[in-house]
């Protein structure tokens, strides 16, 4: 018994001294290992961003702000800072060296405070003491090249990886991105023939000067540089063949496309301004869209009565619902895509609508969309229009929703299958392409007035210099566009994540429910208060002395019966709130039940069977040897 009760010890000791053993080892030969069983994989890298990692030449320092401590009393922000922290460390380890993660908790008034100030992380103020948290990130290279995130919005968790990603990648390819840009629009301003008058590069056109470096294009360009990094192209109508032509070939070769066509271009000035009505303002690009998979009607105006904007036609007239002209708030915006995301709203004029084409072997996003309360009208009657509010007059709404912006992914074929049009001779070795070599990136959206400044900025005079203030998200979606465009493609197939914070969905539901019954009553209280009002005033009318303070019999009985009524409603009322909360209990109660008993009682079960099963095995004698059966058996043989 002292023997084996040894060796049993003995297995238990070697059993104990393996598992630290092998918890040593894995903790070494398979760190940075993981296992994601999220639903919505929210700790796997994109393939995108460990390209971007591994395209770093030089080393880049990441100082990752965070006031730790603070944090510990913001229960909305703590998960997520550590969340940051655990992504940013894991990019640095997945980086080999060429990322340098240093993270800092700045103290009140230290030098560290004025060195996240000096890289652009701002801090937010906790007190009137002057303590600030700190919840940013900021990033250099190993020249002047510095980028910084000022604050980690929790509303934009979910584009997290595309944010620092995009960081990272600007500080390894730190030269400004050349975009080519073609309008057939005056927005690079110039003389205007309408006014006769010089006229200023429209504010958005301006605002991209700043942040990139432009190459014009005219509409008779032969030729785009394998430097674009964006072709531009806004309005694109009688383009030469030979432009088109070379549009189609840098498309195919993986270009980055952000166009704007329009049924009805109001920025339009080509053509004599008092014959406009008929005059063409469409864009022109069936050719080029077909062949990527996209359909656009320049006949066609989405008119919507949910988002027209109210606008003054003329002066001393009552302004009116004009529903060509809409207002785009975030229901009509993506949430899930960096270009439309978090932006307040968009004013668009006479929008076509874009679909794709049945067959098309692309990728097909909705950025921006009208309401159901849409319907499509030809564009000439838009034209020279007079009376907004005649477009009203026998409205048929579609009960669809019309997409007015979208991004379009793939591999696409050639516009020209018959070769190079007449005229285009290619470079001696040189052949055209006949469909994509990399996948096209486009972002496209069916109007063109949302460019212009009259739709998102008012002009302020300062000290008699113009100022412009933007009153709608206008420009933040140009920019947001070209931001995503100007990188690289591995930068825009990182996609945007899930929220990190899993909502309680029955529970939701449960206040769906009670919140839809406790509105009921709420009308029904309304409706009675309402008719009692309404007899209480009949009773009055039909007294016969007018002046009399002293209320009559039937009154007073209706008061009285109003009151009651209002107390059993009240009643009703709790009842449903407390209702709501003994259901939230009840869910409560069983969810620990299960975690807290049945789980662990079923995973004890299986344990017992397990045990049952192992000891019901039978004893199988060693080779050689002789049981006590056969001994037995043995005596009685002989």
């Amino acid at each position: 018994m002292t023997k084996r009760s040894t060796l049993g010890w003995s297995a238990v000791l070697a059993l104990a001294l393996t598992f630290i053993g092998l918890t040593i080892v894995f903790n070494y030969s398979l760190a940075g290992w993981q296992l994601d069983l999220t639903q919505n994989r929210l700790y796997t890298i994109s393939p995108g961003t460990d390209r971007i990692l591994k395209s770093i030449k030089e080393p880049i320092d990441l100082y990752f702000f965070y006031s730790a401590k603070a944090a510990e009393s913001i229960p909305q922000i703590e998960p997520y800072g550590q969340r940051v922290r655990d992504f940013l460390e894991e990019l640095a380890q997945r980086a080999d060296g060429k990322i340098r993660l240093h993270v800092i908790d700045p103290k009140p008034f230290s030098v560290e405070e004025d060195r996240a100030s000096e890289l652009g992380v701002t801090g937010t103020a906790l007190n009137t003491a002057g303590s600030k948290f700190y919840f940013g990130l900021a990033g250099t290279n190993s020249t002047s090249g510095q980028q910084a995130i000022p604050f980690f919005d929790p509303s934009k968790q979910r584009f997290l990886e595309y944010d620092v990603a995009k960081l990272i990648y600007q500080l390894a390819h730190p030269q400004k991105p050349v975009i080519a840009w073609l309008s057939t629009l005056p927005m690079t301003g110039g003389f205007n023939p309408q006014t006769g008058q010089m006229s200023k590069p429209w504010v958005v056109y301006q605002q991209a000067e700043q942040l990139y470096h432009i190459q014009t294009l005219q509409p008779n360009a032969t030729a785009i540089g394998p430097n674009v990094r964006v072709l531009v192209l806004v309005d694109p109508k009688k383009l030469s063949p030979a432009t088109q032509f070379a549009i189609d070939q840098y498309a195919l070769r993986g270009g980055h496309i952000l166009a704007f066509v329009d049924p009805d271009a109001q920025a339009d000035q080509s053509g004599n301004p008092m014959q406009s009505m008929g005059a063409d303002k469409a864009s022109h690009m069936g050719k080029l869209l077909r062949a990527w998979g996209v359909d656009f009607n320049p006949n066609e105006v989405v008119a919507d009565r949910a988002h027209a904007l109210t606008v003054a036609m003329r002066e001393g007239e009552p302004p009116v619902e004009d529903p060509g002209i809409l207002g785009l708030g975030k229901s009509s915006l993506s949430q899930s895509d960096v270009v439309t995301a978090g932006l307040s709203n968009v004013n668009v004029e006479t929008a076509g609508h874009l679909a794709p084409i049945k067959g098309a072997k692309i990728k097909f996003v909705p950025l921006m969309r009208s309401s159901t309360d849409a319907q499509l009208m030809p564009a000439q009657r838009f034209q020279m229009l007079f009376d907004p509010a005649s477009l009203l007059n026998g409205f048929k709404p579609s009960g669809k929703r019309y997409t007015l912006g979208a991004r379009v992914t793939g591999m696409v074929a050639t516009a020209f299958p018959d070769g190079p049009p007449q005229g285009v001779t290619l470079p001696p070795g040189q052949r055209d392409l006949k469909a994509s070599v990399k996948p096209l990136s486009l972002v496209i959206f069916a109007d063109t007035d949302l460019l212009s400044n009259y739709l998102w900025v008012h002009q302020l005079d300062l000290f008699g210099r113009p100022m412009f203030q933007a009153w709608a998200s206008n420009g933040d979606l140009v920019l947001n566009a070209l931001d995503n465009l100007a990188g690289s493609s591995d930068l825009i197939s990182v996609r945007g994540r899930a929220g990190f914070t899993r909502p309680f969905l029955r529970v939701e539901a449960l206040q769906r429910q009670a919140n839809a019954r406790f509105h009921a009553q709420e009308q029904q209280l309304q409706q009675e208060l309402r008719q009692t009002e309404q007899q209480l005033t009949l009773l009055q009318s039909k007294r016969n002395d007018k002046s009399a303070v002293i209320l009559s019999p039937a009154q007073q009985q209706e008061i009285t019966h109003f009151e009651a009524e209002k107390l059993r409603i009240r009643k009703r009322l709790r009842a449903v709130q407390a209702g709501l909360v003994s259901a939230i209990d009840r869910l409560g109660t069983e969810l620990k039940v299960i975690n807290i008993i049945v789980m662990p009682a079923l995973f004890a079960l299986a344990a017992l069977l397990i045990g049952a099963m192992r000891r019901r095995r039978p004893v199988v004698p060693p080779s050689g040897g002789t049981s006590a059966e056969d001994t037995h058996e043995k005596d009685r043989l002989s």
